[in-house]
């Protein structure tokens, strides 16, 4: 990791209950969170809006939720973010098959209608040489409505941020699920949906 974390004892006293969260739900404290908390405003917004968009009232029900996250995690290199939303993904009901097939969702027989519109849009979302047109927005219509393609929006918005932060400051993954090492095409961002 490019950025050491602090003792815990440093980070200031509010932001312990994260960390204690944390670590009763996943064993221990994640090293994004240790290297967001560097900045205390930040983190705590940060963990406001992934609250937000991880509510069990959201219009994208959690298993799609967590699929996107993977993917978009694949396309900016981020080993944490696929470590971890991979397994957020096996708990929500994937199969190890569709974890291991969703760089090649757009080959793949495991995938549904709903779940490609979406995938789609999250890669061309995340490729900044691409541009949602209206017939992507036509075909997200299909399967959600308008509340819903704004939370969609939202958090592909918001695992473009996790990622890119993530990658950026090289956090490893921590175990969370073990996945087959990705190959490179995995990473690449794709060139038309």
């Amino acid at each position: 990791m490019r950025i050491k974390a602090k003792r815990l004892a440093q980070y200031p006293w509010y932001l312990r209950p994260f960390f204690w969260n944390q670590r009763r739900k996943y064993g221990a404290v994640l090293e994004p969170a240790l290297a967001w908390a560097r900045s205390p405003a930040l983190f705590a917004t940060v963990a406001l809006l992934y609250g937000a968009l991880d509510r069990r009232s959201s219009p994208i029900d959690p298993p799609l939720r967590a699929l996107i996250t993977v993917r978009v995690s694949q396309i900016n290199g981020c080993a944490f973010c696929v470590d971890i939303n991979s397994a957020t993904l096996l708990k929500r009901g994937a199969s190890m098959a569709k974890v291991e097939n969703l760089a090649h969702w757009q080959t793949s027989a495991l995938f549904e209608e709903r779940e490609r519109a979406a995938l789609a849009y999250a890669e061309t979302m995340t490729d900044s040489q691409q541009r949602v047109d209206d017939a992507m927005m036509q075909r997200l219509r299909c399967h959600f409505d308008d509340d819903a393609i704004v939370e969609l929006t939202g958090l592909i918005a918001f695992q473009n941020l996790s990622s890119k932060f993530n990658a950026a400051l090289d956090v490893p993954p921590q175990g969370f699920c073990t996945v087959p090492a990705p190959q490179d095409q995995d990473f690449v961002k794709p060139t038309s949906s």
